[in-house]
């Protein structure tokens, strides 16, 4: 099979495709973990920088000034280890989203063609359509790993959650079945746009760039972190929100930032609050170090994904040689 020309809908069968999702998941949350626990804390610290007022209810928590400094501090308080915190919960995430993402993906394609015929819409609107569809789905699918993810990276020396199983056993006791699903609105708002024009760009970008042979990378990884940062750039605020509600509850105050406000009437409400006591620029909080995980995420993703697909595929067709 190659993977230079066509299309990610052409490719595999779906439990091909299935499996090589999973393994793209597993391999970019291993690599972008560290990345991805200081995006995290960066989006949960409502203080801002330039304003020595907005210190005063830290209540004990630390203050990040960007991505190494985040790095250096994290490390130097809670060892190499907190780097990986909620790691389990966010391996089963990616595992998990990859996997129903790209079976969604290569599925809603097929669909649109049975029912308006292929060419009917553009590849680019089709493309939108199936990747919006596909991260729509995987997001609501998994949405409770998302929450748990948040919520151990959150945690500093002071353990809030002792376990995967103890942090479930707790939130369904304290918050019931809606507190897995605490900022899924947002959630839905921001991946939604964001898979759609992702994968319209990936699959826009990755003809013209597949026969590039780079020293430290290929043409497709090359597309994915283009798609990637464009996509994430428009829809980041959104993100940020989702973070906060996220850890919203009995548990608020006992996040590493512990100053970290109460917010009423859903995503508007929690948009609103937000931008009266941290400005515009509050709704950006740890937009660099998320562009810097983006891209290698989407790089490793896709990366893996296609030659993940290229060797379940050629097990397959070597199983069926055999059969013949």
């Amino acid at each position: 099979m190659s993977l230079k020309g066509d299309r990610l809908k052409d490719e595999g069968s779906r439990l091909q495709v299935t499996a090589a999702g999973a393994t793209a998941g597993l391999v970019a949350r291993f690599v972008i973990a560290p990345l991805d626990v200081v995006k995290i804390r960066l989006q949960l610290q409502t203080h801002s920088l330039s304003d020595p007022l907005s210190h005063r209810d830290l209540q004990g928590g630390p203050i990040y000034k960007g991505t190494l400094p985040t790095l250096r501090h994290i490390l130097r308080s809670e060892g190499i280890t907190g780097l990986w915190k909620g790691n389990v919960p966010a391996e089963l995430l990616y595992v998990c989203y990859s996997a129903i993402q790209f079976t969604t993906y290569r599925t809603t394609t097929l669909l649109l063609h049975s029912t308006l015929g292929e060419g009917t819409l553009p590849q680019s609107a089709e493309s939108f359509v199936a990747g919006a569809v596909g991260g729509g789905t995987a997001t609501a699918a998994t949405y409770p790993l998302d929450l748990l993810r948040t919520r151990f990276a959150a945690q500093g020396n002071d353990r809030v959650y002792a376990s995967l199983w103890r942090a479930v056993s707790q939130i369904g006791r304290e918050e019931g079945a809606r507190g897995f699903f605490r900022g899924l609105g947002p959630g839905l708002a921001q991946i939604i746009p964001y898979m759609g024009f992702f994968f319209a760009a990936y699959e826009t970008l990755r003809p013209h760039l597949s026969g590039l042979e780079l020293p430290f990378s290929t043409g497709g990884a090359v597309a994915g972190t283009m798609a990637s940062v464009m996509a994430k750039s428009g829809t980041f605020p959104l993100d940020l929100v989702r973070k906060r509600i996220q850890v919203q509850g009995p548990t608020r105050g006992r996040y590493v930032h512990k100053n970290i406000p109460e917010y009423y009437g859903g995503t508007v409400g929690a948009v609103r609050t937000i931008l009266q006591r941290e400005g515009f620029r509050g709704l950006y909080r740890g937009l660099t170090v998320s562009l810097l995980k983006a891209a290698p995420a989407s790089a490793v993703t896709m990366w893996t994904y296609e030659r993940a697909l290229k060797f379940y595929s050629g097990l397959g067709e070597k199983r069926e040689e055999e059969r013949l």
